[in-house]
């Protein structure tokens, strides 16, 4: 009997726990439409940018205030803003064709820094038609007078906006920096996260040597990768009222399948997808499905967290127990 590969990720439940990150794979319908054959179980769109919404709606300010100063009668000549085709339109645009298209959950995607009226678009998205949203809160503190209270409470005021800004589940995106990533990781359920991505890939800038300026370089994630939302779902599995998300370094169906043992409820990949295209997803369906054959699983649900931080015979070695044997345990080259 074949097993039951569904699982339960902010309250929908899905096919299979594969879910395509946000990433340049959803900017193309016929390229979603192509994922979903091959048997994605939901999609998250590319990110909205709050630099973005902020952009264009001062040039659409602009441009609705320029001359009328000196013509009066031009103050009504442009159309109205909420019908004046800007990025984030073609953005709202793409939620409804997908939604459309599609028949699994379209998850938009929001990349903020600071509260502030771009969090707006949230309720665009929601009206627009997205299932979900993906919550992406991205900066770096580097600001010597913010302490860590203050990069906190920026987070928290962010996901509170947000949440009473929609009804459609929200899922917040979140790095793994904080001082204490267990306490904030329950705060921002507390201030209305339905789940957690884990983790926020933080890209790092390089210098290029002939031009002597700093430039982007992106990397795409390798398998390594996966041991940090390793760690950190095992940790926060039914400790926190919240779908988990492992998202970075999901490269194979082991990679996920290690990560649901520990408590995901689903696996986000972009890198994998990008390499390899959409028939890696049904490899790794297939993969999935074998190896729990195999150990005689017989669902999805059945091993979801079975080796989490509760669930596995050492809790410690999730935390600092094995810290000497993985020192002691690499051996140097003779």
């Amino acid at each position: 009997m074949k097993p039951d590969l569904s699982t339960r990720y902010l309250g929908f439940r899905l096919r299979n726990p594969f879910v395509v990150s946000a990433s340049p794979l959803g900017r193309d319908l016929d390229r979603l439409l192509l994922l979903e054959a091959a048997g994605a179980a939901a999609v998250v769109l590319p990110s909205l940018f709050e630099e973005q919404i902020e952009h264009d709606s001062m040039l659409v300010h602009t441009t609705m205030e320029h001359g009328t100063e000196s013509f009066p009668e031009a103050l009504s000549y442009l159309p109205e803003m909420s019908s004046y085709n800007t990025g984030p339109e073609r953005y709202l645009s793409l939620i409804t064709r997908a939604r459309e298209s599609l028949r699994v959950p379209v998850i938009a995607s929001l990349n903020g820094a600071s509260p502030g009226g771009w969090t707006s678009y949230a309720r665009r998205m929601q009206d627009a038609g997205a299932s979900a949203l993906e919550l992406n809160v991205y900066f770096v503190a580097a600001d010597m007078d913010e302490t860590s209270e203050q990069v906190e409470r920026r987070y928290l005021d962010i996901v509170a906006e947000v949440r009473r800004t929609i009804t459609i589940p929200l899922a917040v995106k979140i790095g793994p920096f904080f001082s204490s990533t267990a306490n904030m990781a329950r705060r921002i359920v507390d201030a209305g996260a339905d789940g957690l991505v884990v983790f926020n890939r933080f890209y790092q800038p390089d210098i290029d040597l002939e031009n002597l300026v700093v430039v982007p370089d992106l990397k795409l994630s390798t398998a390594v990768e996966l041991r940090l939302p390793l760690r950190w779902i095992a940790i926060l599995h039914s400790r926190v009222k919240a779908s988990l998300a492992a998202t970075t370094g999901v490269h194979d169906h082991f990679g996920a399948i290690k990560l649901l043992l520990v408590g995901a409820d689903v696996t986000m990949t972009a890198s994998a997808l990008l390499i390899h295209g959409p028939g890696w997803i049904e490899s790794a369906i297939a993969g999935l499905g074998e190896w729990m054959v195999e150990h005689e699983y017989t669902s999805v649900e059945q091993l979801k967290g079975s080796m989490s931080w509760r669930g596995a015979p050492n809790p410690a070695a999730f935390e600092r127990a094995n810290y000497m044997e993985t020192l002691a345990s690499y051996e140097v080259p003779r």
